[in-house]
C-alpha cells in the first residue's frame, strides 16, 4: 500500500510539472510584453517584468522535481529528525519519501497556481487567484509538522 502511494504521488507530480509547462508554451505567444512578476500580501501585483519570466516557475518545477527526487532515492542524503537504527531505518526512510513527496506536490500547486494568477493577471486586472496564495503556507507548515510528529512516533 505505502508504495501505491508513493507511485501515485511521483506520476501527479511529473504530470504537474509536465503540464505547468504545456500550459507556459500554449499561453506564452499571447502574453503582453510586460506581466506581473512578484504579488503583495492582498494579491496584487507589486513588480512587473518582460514575458520571459514566465518560464521561471515551470524552470524551477522542473529543477525541484529533479532535487526532491534525488534527496529520495538517495535517504543517506536526508535530515532526518530522530538517529537512524537498523529497526527504524524502513519506516524512518517510508515517512521521509512521503513527506518530501507531498511537499513536492505542494509548491507545484503553489506554483501552478501562481502561473494562473500570472497569466490571467496579465489579460485582466481584475482577476484574482484561484487559490489564495498565502494558504499554502500552513499547509506546508502543518505537513512538516505532522511529518516530524510521525516520524517520532514510530522512533
Amino acid at each position: 500500500m505505502g508504495s501505491a502511494v508513493l507511485i501515485i504521488l511521483d506520476i501527479l507530480n511529473f504530470l504537474l510539472v509536465l503540464f505547468l509547462w504545456s500550459y507556459t508554451l500554449r499561453t506564452y505567444k499571447k502574453l503582453p510584453e510586460k506581466i506581473p512578476t512578484h504579488f503583495d500580501f492582498e494579491g496584487k501585483p507589486d513588480h512587473f517584468g518582460k514575458k520571459k519570466f514566465a518560464f521561471l516557475l515551470p524552470i524551477l518545477s522542473g529543477i525541484f522535481y529533479v532535487a526532491f527526487l534525488f534527496i529520495t532515492q538517495n535517504p543517506e542524503n536526508g535530515n532526518f529528525p530522530i538517529e537512524l537504527t537498523k529497526a527504524n531505518y524502513e519506516i524512518q526512510y517510508f515517512i521521509m519519501t512521503l513527506v518530501m513527496k507531498w511537499l513536492l506536490f505542494l509548491v507545484l500547486l503553489l506554483f501552478l497556481n501562481l502561473q494562473d494568477y500570472i497569466f490571467r493577471y496579465s489579460f485582466n486586472p481584475d482577476s484574482k487567484a484561484r487559490v489564495h496564495i498565502l494558504l499554502f503556507i500552513p499547509i506546508i507548515f502543518i505537513s512538516v509538522m505532522a511529518a516530524i510528529i510521525t516520524a517520532y512516533i514510530y522512533k
